[in-house]
């Protein structure tokens, strides 16, 4: 492929594409995670019986989010900690 008459290179251009799908899929993968966080904190606050279901789905969300790189491994380690705290707080009471 020649380059392009406004001077941009194709491989800047082709970097710019894979930079938006990326992005786009991140997006996704952390949309995910707070809403399966706000699903566990508000099953959590109203002692919901499908607290468990919820909080391994948004487990799973995390882990998944923290393998393909998205958000950290530590941070997905603080996440799922957090949650499950306060599951296990809720269900104590």
């Amino acid at each position: 492929m020649a380059k392009l008459k406004t001077g941009r290179h194709t491989s800047a251009l082709k970097a710019q594409r894979q930079a938006e799908k990326r992005t786009s899929q991140n997006k996704g993968l952390i949309k995910k995670v707070r809403v399966a966080t706000k699903t566990v904190k508000a099953a959590a606050s109203t002692k919901a019986a499908t607290l468990k279901e919820d909080l391994k789905k948004a487990e799973s969300c995390i882990d998944k989010a923290a393998k393909k790189g998205v958000i950290h491994w530590k941070t997905a380690a603080r996440k799922k900690s957090r949650l499950a705290k306060a599951a296990n707080k809720s269900a104590a009471k």
